[in-house]
């Protein structure tokens, strides 16, 4: 069974909420990559997504931008992800996805980059610009290799087009909080709570939550409607913060999301 669904499935028996943080991969770089992958496990995470550097990001706010841009001048590749991946793999089995753009997959090669993906070590991947209709290779090709490709619905998603993201998505359906890009944010929307309880009577798939989530109170909330609790931003910005100290990173790092999940904890 692939490592993610394995994951939910004992998520879902003893009656917990997966914590699932976004790193940028290669920020500050490759080896500081691995150690935090490894130190995010460690604090509670249940999953790990890689996010994989885009020169022209389009759902990412100044943070993210901000560390695709450091690590991109570094001449970072996308085989970086992999190694790092396959490094994680020597030390750790937390189920891995890559939120990547699906322009980079395909200029890389559809078949070449699940190949390499699986090889590596990673379970799935985030496509944020994916359509199920121009995906088909990409969706067929992973499926046949269980490779989880993840979707996301947004408020304004249609609901035609809700309805064929939900059941094209695998591994978990990755539902956006809030209109516009990611970032920390103070407050969730009050109309989250319902949009995950529709999402809820169209599937009974993972409905993970992310988009602004950033402090205990925001996983409080999102871990009473939602299956995972997603932050991505506010952890991107603490590794920023402390990039040129790996030991007080780690450190920082380590409280701040042991902060955060102590919520699902309870």
């Amino acid at each position: 069974m692939n490592r993610i669904d394995a994951r939910f499935a004992e998520l879902r028996q003893a009656g917990r909420v997966a914590f699932i943080p976004y790193i940028t991969t290669g920020d500050p770089d490759l080896d500081t990559t691995v150690d935090v992958v490894c130190a995010l496990e460690a604090s509670g995470a249940d999953l790990v997504e890689l996010g994989v550097p885009y020169s022209d990001p389009l759902a990412d706010g100044p943070t993210i931008q901000d560390a695709f841009t450091r690590v991109l001048a570094t001449g970072f590749h996308v085989d970086d992800t992999f190694e790092v991946a396959r490094r994680v793999r020597g030390k750790s089995d937390v189920p891995l996805l890559t939120m990547v753009s699906y322009s980079i997959v395909y200029r890389y090669g559809i078949k070449k980059f699940v190949t390499n993906a699986v090889a590596a070590g990673v379970d799935g991947a985030i496509i944020p610009d994916l359509s199920v209709a121009d995906g088909k290779e990409l969706l067929d090709f992973a499926a046949a290799r269980d490779f989880k490709t993840v979707l996301l619905v947004a408020p304004t998603t249609e609901p035609e087009r809700e309805a064929d993201v939900i059941e094209h998505a695998t591994g978990f359906v990755y539902c956006i909080s809030v209109v516009g890009i990611t970032g920390a944010r103070d407050e969730l929307p009050i109309e989250l709570a319902d949009h995950v309880a529709r999402l809820k009577t169209l599937t009974d798939k993972p409905i993970c939550v992310g988009f602004g989530v950033s402090k205990p109170t925001h996983v409080k909330t999102v871990a009473a409607i939602a299956d995972g609790v997603i932050v991505g931003s506010a952890i991107v910005k603490l590794i920023a913060k402390h990039a040129d100290d790996r030991a007080k990173m780690l450190a920082e790092l380590s409280a701040f999301v042991t902060d955060l999940t102590a919520p699902l904890r309870s």
